[in-house]
């Protein structure tokens, strides 16, 4: 009888084989993917070649009019190339022998826009910086972007948040001035965004004031914009540069206020010649689409009813001491004419400097429903009025400028009414938005008003 069959060397062989089938399935599984990780990095890397050869890089891309950029916008890419550079050294360069270059924060903002049209026609170079947040409509920023265009200003668009592009700015130029207009504006809107206006009000003014302390050479005087609302719920009447304004009554006068303390640290520490200007209630053409006056105006021709606030205990009306945008530039190429030189130097002071601050009101406080009165008149159109008590919403029941102070030191002195600043405003309006016609016909052979400020 013959022995059995050695079932252990056959198992032992059958394990072996598995083992090399094994081996052999992870060397080719290892192999497999290392050839598809490289084929999949190759066209990748091809991929953002084609990308790359036709598609212009994104700091080259300029937003449509529509755009609705963030109000806390991210940093802009730093402009380059000597096309870029050459418009802005363009732009900057004053037209006559004693002209000054200004660097204009804000330029296609309301005031801003004002400014740098009134600097550039007497021959001073002016170069614009503008982020086009949506706050309100941007395309009334482009428009006045378009209208500074025409006259030899160049808009640079970009954030005040963006050091690298303010450094590449001022070493493009040798900026004599900066007006500071760029902030976030709205006593209401704070309560619904508040982080907008420390982004814009104050990390972007200090950002501004770094640069221009410790890489500007030279360093420039520095005019910029704080409000009538730092004097919060100061009861002293008029306001003067001397009252109180350590009570700001909303989030929005909290940040002037804090500007007009940091304006001061960096005028102690650095020597920059800083300006300070309290704006109130600035009216007029190409004006802001947020304020009272504009916003009436679309509603009473748009037959909507309009809400006019009086006082919380109902004793009055709110009023407003409105200023005519014509007597603000005044006030701001006043200052401007009337600054010292900064006496710092690489981020090191070497004298004292100036600072001052000022009130740039038009003395003559109004209440709204006479505003509102005036607006009817030249409409031609009966408003529907609410009357309400004013909310806790940081608003004011009143302002009052006392400019005695500007008027000394560099003229100041407002020469518009209400009424004659407001026939101006409705003009530009009907023409800017097209709806004379529509006016005319809502209200037939009655819309005198209308046809009187076309006239005008």
């Amino acid at each position: 009888m013959g022995s059995p069959p050695d079932t252990s060397k056959s198992s032992k062989l059958e394990r072996y084989n598995s083992y090399l089938r094994r081996v052999s399935s992870a060397k080719l599984l290892a192999i497999s993917s290392q050839l598809l990780f490289r084929a999949t990095l190759l066209a990748a890397l091809v991929l953002i070649l084609l990308f790359t050869l036709n598609h212009p890089p994104l700091s080259s891309f300029q937003p449509s009019s529509h755009s609705h950029r963030s109000l806390l916008a991210s940093p802009f890419s730093t402009p380059s190339g000597a096309s870029w550079e050459r418009q802005v050294r363009q732009s900057s360069t004053p037209r006559r022998t004693d002209g000054i270059s200004v660097l204009v924060t804000g330029a296609a903002g309301f005031v801003g826009s004002h400014c740098s049209l009134a600097l550039r026609k007497r021959g001073d170079g002016v170069l614009g910086l503008d982020n086009f947040n949506s706050y309100y409509d941007p395309s009334l920023k482009r428009a006045r972007q378009s209208l500074l265009s025409k006259h030899g200003v160049f808009i640079v668009e970009g954030d005040i948040n963006d050091s690298a592009l303010l450094k590449k700015l001022f070493d493009v130029s040798a900026f004599t001035h900066v007006l500071h207009l760029a902030a976030q504006a709205g006593v209401r809107y704070a309560m619904r965004n508040p982080q907008s206006y420390i982004s814009s009000n104050i990390a972007g003014f200090v950002n501004l004031l770094e640069v221009a302390a410790k890489v500007a050479d030279p360093q420039p005087a520095i005019v910029w914009a704080s409000s009538s609302s730092v004097y919060g719920l100061n009861t002293d009447n008029p306001f003067s540069e001397l009252h109180r304004t350590d009570r700001p009554a909303s989030l929005y006068a909290a940040t002037k206020k804090a500007g007009e303390e940091i304006a001061h640290t960096y005028n102690h520490i650095y020597g920059l010649s800083i300006t300070g200007l309290r704006f109130f209630t600035v009216y007029g053409p190409w004006g802001r689409p947020d304020m009272a006056y504009f916003f009436f105006t679309k509603d009473i021709l748009s037959r909507k009813p309009i809400t006019i606030f009086k006082t919380q205990d109902g004793s009055g009306e709110v009023a407003r001491d409105f200023t005519y945008i014509d007597d603000v530039v005044k006030g701001c190429l006043g200052a401007l004419d009337t600054a010292e030189k900064s006496t710092g130097s690489g981020g090191k002071k070497r004298a004292p400097a100036q600072l001052r601050i000022y009130n740039l009101g038009n003395t003559s406080p109004v209440p709204v429903g006479k505003l509102v009165g005036i607006l009817e008149s030249l409409l031609g159109v009966k408003a529907k009025k609410n009357v309400v008590k004013m909310p806790s919403n940081g608003d004011v029941p009143y302002t009052h400028a006392n400019v005695s102070l500007a008027e000394h030191d560099f003229g100041y002195r407002p020469t518009t009414d209400l009424a004659a600043g407001l026939r101006k405003f409705v003009k530009w309006y009907v023409g800017y938005y097209g709806i004379e016609s529509k006016a005319k016909a809502s209200v037939g052979g009655r819309n005198k008003g209308v046809d009187a400020v076309q006239s005008a």
